[in-house]
C-alpha cells in the first residue's frame, strides 16, 4: 500500500511532530532503536526518517528498517537518500526499490564525504548536487513526496548565506516540496530563514529541525550558535549529566512552543536513536496543550 505524502500533512495547517532515526549497526543498536520507537508510540508522530549514514554505508540498513518501522509500528516512514557513491543506475534501483514498497516520501540529500575524504567527489555517473537527484526522482518518480535540507546557519561549505540561499531555492524548483532545518538552538535563526526565502519566493514549509542537547560537549561539537542563556545554564551544570540533560529537554521544549506559536509547520525531532529526551519534551509539550490530537 503507497504512503501518504508529507505535502499533504503539511497542507493542513495542524502542527505535526515528526522524529529522526539513524540505521543501526549491530542486533544491539537494532534493539536499542526498537524500544526507542515502541517507547515513542503513544505519541503518534505524524512521519519517521531513517538517515543513510555517512557515505551511503548503511543503505541497505536504511531501507530494511524503514520497512520494519512501518510495518510493525504503521507508522509514515521516509527515508533518506543521498548522491555518495552511486550511479544514476543504482539510484534508480534504490529509488525503484522503496517505491516498490509503497513509499512516496523521501527525504534527498547530498551526502557528506565517505569517512577519510574531506571533500565531496561525485561518482562517475553519478549526481554532484542534491539537486540534481531532486530533479531526477521528480522526472522518474513524480509522485514521490521529496524534502530538502535547510541550513540556518549556512551550509558550511557555501561562500556566503546568499548563495546558499540561490542554491536551496534551485533545489526548490527542481522539485523540493518542504523544507526540513539543520539543528538550531535560537528560533530568532529560524525565523530570519524563513523570511529570507520567502523574500527569495521559496513558500514551501520549513519544518525546524530540533536536536536536545544531552551534554555542552556535544553541542560545542557540533558547531552550532548556543543563545548566551543556555551557554550559562550547561556551564552551571558542570559535569552532572543528568542536568544537562533535562537543561537540553526544557529548552528544546520552550523552543518548539514559541515555533508552533510563531507559525512554524510543526517540528522535527533528531533524537539519536534514544527515546528519554524526547518522550520528555512531548510530555511536557502536551501537558501545555501541543500535539494533543
Amino acid at each position: 500500500m503507497k504512503s501518504q505524502p508529507i505535502s499533504a500533512l503539511l497542507q493542513t495547517g495542524k502542527p505535526i511532530k515528526s522524529l529522526e532515526f539513524f540505521p543501526p549497526k549491530t542486533e544491539d543498536d537494532s534493539r536499542r532503536l526498537f524500544l526507542a520507537a515502541s517507547r515513542l508510540k503513544a505519541f503518534a508522530p505524524d512521519f519517521v526518517s531513517v538517515t543513510y549514514g555517512a557515505g551511503g554505508s548503511t543503505r541497505h540498513f536504511t531501507q530494511e528498517i524503514t520497512a520494519r518501522l512501518q510495518k510493525e509500528l504503521e507508522w509514515l516512514m521516509m527515508p533518506h537518500l543521498t548522491c555518495v557513491s552511486s550511479t544514476r543506475d543504482e539510484l534508480h534501483e534504490i529509488i525503484q526499490g522503496f517505491y516498490d514498497e509503497g513509499f512516496r516520501n523521501i527525504m534527498t540529500l547530498r551526502g557528506d564525504p565517505p569517512k577519510g575524504s574531506t571533500e565531496f567527489v561525485a561518482t562517475q555517473d553519478g549526481f554532484r548536487y542534491a539537486s540534481d537527484l531532486v530533479g531526477f526522482i521528480r522526472e522518474n518518480f513524480p509522485d514521490i513526496c521529496m524534502g530538502v535540507a535547510g541550513y540556518p546557519e549556512k551550509h558550511p561549505e557555501a561562500p556566503s548565506m546568499e548563495e546558499d540561499l540561490k542554491n536551496l531555492t534551485y533545489k526548490v524548483d527542481q522539485g523540493g516540496d518542504f523544507i526540513t532545518t539543520q539543528l538550531f538552538y535560537d528560533n530568532q535563526l529560524y525565523f530570519d530563514y524563513v523570511d529570507r526565502l520567502s523574500e527569495s519566493g521559496v513558500t514551501i514549509p520549513v519544518l525546524p529541525g530540533i536536536l536536545p542537547i544531552l551534554s555542552l560537549a556535544q553541542v560545542q561539537r557540533f558547531g552550532t550558535a548556543l543563545p548566551e542563556a543556555l551557554s550559562e545554564k550547561l556551564e552551571a551544570a558542570g559535569d552532572d549529566k543528568a542536568a544537562q540533560r533535562q537543561i537540553g529537554v526544557e529548552w528544546a521544549t520552550d523552543q518548539i512552543a514559541e515555533l508552533i506559536d510563531r507559525g512554524a509547520p510543526g517540528v522535527h525531532l533528531y533524537i539519536m536513536n534514544m527515546s528519554k529526551s524526547a518522550l520528555g519534551i512531548l510530555e511536557q509539550l502536551q501537558a501545555r496543550g501541543y500535539f494533543l490530537d
